[in-house]
């Protein structure tokens, strides 16, 4: 389970996202990620997991804990598609054969992610309507458990990043070919989510705003699909980027993925997520401040330090609220 987080406390700008009758506010978020809608959507066998009742009551006493320590649990529901079946990351990340607890994997065509991966079955219209049905299922128990947010995982080469670009998905059917056709799965999950979710509490999608590769998917095309989730009722769209081509030339540095979500937010009118090298407490607020995106989402710099916060809210000389058995070194 990772976290992230929009910094609690920050003036108005900062940590309040907009999203018209469906608002986050003063809180923050506090997000268990890739968690998977079937066991074979999972990345690796030590993936979370909330494809039966059965994992309801586990994550109720997270959410429970959240609240009480007054912030807001989300949930983000991913299936890995052709990226599934790899080992732990901390063991290698390396693919795992069945033999190794792993298990057959599955993909909108029968394209390997690259050189010593699975080979994915090709989906059937059969297992595409399943995968919508799993999304549904997944977020009708997370709201059953307590979470108030949930984000559909698109993002990373996962299987909805699979569908959406030509590098993976060279179907001839209704779901291949045409962007409109590599949309549809991803806008059938993100229709079925927002249709179980509360209208008061809000739907993000987490997306890769750009394959990083010539002829894949990239910013124009995600500028259309988040047109077409702000028509279905998503509330955010969390720009992230690559995952989907093992040879992608990833130009990576302090904000780098933040262009995409200020052009999705100016051209979408959508508020957007940015993430990626955001690291200091300035740089964070300069982004929000100045219209870049609506909120900023940390993940690697809180498990670096899981006291960003308060160092970020003593940098900007804002009063946020201590635990009280930290209390003595605050000042």
């Amino acid at each position: 389970m990772c976290q992230y987080s929009s910094i609690d406390g920050m003036p108005t700008d900062w940590h309040l996202v907009h999203l018209g009758s469906r608002a986050v506010g003063g809180a923050a978020l506090v997000c268990v990620e890739a968690t998977g809608v079937s066991p074979e959507g999972r990345i690796s066998p030590g993936d979370s997991g909330i494809w039966g009742d059965q994992h309801i009551a586990g994550f109720a006493r997270i959410t429970k804990f959240i609240l009480e320590n007054g912030s807001v649990p989300a949930v983000q529901l991913a299936h890995a598609g052709r990226k599934a079946s790899v080992d732990l990351p901390w063991k290698g990340g390396k693919p795992l054969e069945e033999s190794r607890g792993g298990w057959r994997i599955m993909g909108p065509s029968a394209i390997a992610f690259g050189a010593g991966y699975q080979v994915p079955r090709e989906m059937t219209i059969e297992d595409i309507d399943a995968v919508v049905s799993q999304f549904s299922a997944a977020a009708r128990r997370a709201l059953a458990a307590g979470f108030q947010v949930v984000e559909v995982h698109m993002a990373h080469g996962y299987l909805m990043n699979e569908f959406l670009s030509s590098l993976s998905n060279h179907r001839r059917d209704e779901y291949g070919g045409s962007l409109e056709n590599r949309m549809r799965l991803p806008l059938r999950v993100a229709g079925a989510v927002r249709e179980i979710w509360p209208g008061k509490w809000p739907v993000f999608v987490r997306i890769s705003a750009t394959d990083w590769k010539e002829g894949g998917w990239d910013l124009n095309q995600s500028i259309e699909l988040s047109r077409a989730l702000l028509a279905i009722g998503v509330d955010l769209i969390d720009c992230s980027s690559g995952g989907n081509a093992v040879d992608a030339k990833i130009a990576v540095g302090p904000g780098y993925q933040v262009p995409f979500a200020e052009a999705i937010r100016r051209e979408v009118g959508i508020a957007t997520g940015a993430v990626g090298m955001i690291t200091e407490a300035r740089q964070a607020e300069e982004i929000v401040a100045s219209g870049k995106a609506d909120v900023v989402l940390l993940a690697r710099a809180m498990l670096r330090d899981a006291y960003w916060v308060l160092h970020a809210a003593r940098e900007l000389g804002v009063e946020v609220e201590w635990a009280l058995q930290y209390l003595r070194g605050k000042n």
